[in-house]
């Protein structure tokens, strides 16, 4: 069995394809990563767009949608590849596969994890704190040459030793890796608009940067 969707393509890809459209046979279950490999591309080089949305690798495809390829814009493609604030279980997994780049030589993973007590419990101001985990991404990307980053926080309850955060970061040589994945983590931690609050398991409870009580 099989598909058969329709990709448009632009700019250097129509013109190593001489035409603007060309049609593919994927699987029943085909993935916007199916794409790439159709097309001998690999997930960095260029982008999938879903119904006019950039997609990830991951996405279901459907023969429905307007599929399109994009490659780098005149400014160069963007770094930062996965952002999120979810009340989901993260995955290490995912986070690496997102930063796998052909012009790296070296990934780095950090996971926060869960440790001590009981859990955690973690708030964000999610709208915020995606923008700016995107710009700490996009700053030092370029501050220590990385191909690409990941950053993901979860919020809610995160039990003990399950990852509450993930930062990865590709790179042509291992210290521009470590380095950048550090710079990420420290920033993350520092400036997302991120709290937790620790639960033991008498139940007792410790809010992270509570502050003195308005005055009456």
């Amino acid at each position: 069995m099989g598909v058969k969707i329709t990709v448009r393509l632009f700019a250097g890809l129509r013109e190593r394809a001489g035409a603007d459209r060309v049609e593919l046979d994927l699987p029943d279950d085909a993935r916007a990563a199916d794409v790439l490999a159709a097309m001998g591309l690999q997930p960095g080089q260029c982008i999938v767009a879903l119904d006019r949305e950039y997609a990830a690798p991951d996405a279901p495809v459907r023969v429905e949608q307007e599929v399109a390829l994009i490659p780098p814009v005149s400014g160069g493609a963007s770094a930062v590849r996965l952002i999120e604030v979810s009340d989901q279980p993260l995955d290490l997994g995912r986070c690496a596969f997102e930063v796998r780049d052909p012009r790296a030589g070296a990934v780095v993973c950090f996971e926060g994890v869960t440790r001590e007590v009981d859990a955690l419990d973690y708030e964000a101001y999610a709208e915020m704190a995606r923008a700016k985990l995107r710009a700490i991404g996009e700053e030092e990307a370029v501050r220590h040459r990385l191909c690409a980053v990941a950053l993901v926080h979860r919020t809610g309850r995160v039990p003990r030793s399950e990852p509450s955060v993930i930062v990865a970061a590709s790179a042509p040589h291992r210290g521009e890796a470590f380095a950048g994945a550090r710079a990420l983590i420290d920033r993350v931690k520092a400036e997302a608009p991120i709290w937790k609050v620790e639960l033991s398991a008498d139940g007792e409870r410790r809010v992270e940067g509570v502050l003195p009580a308005w005055p009456t």
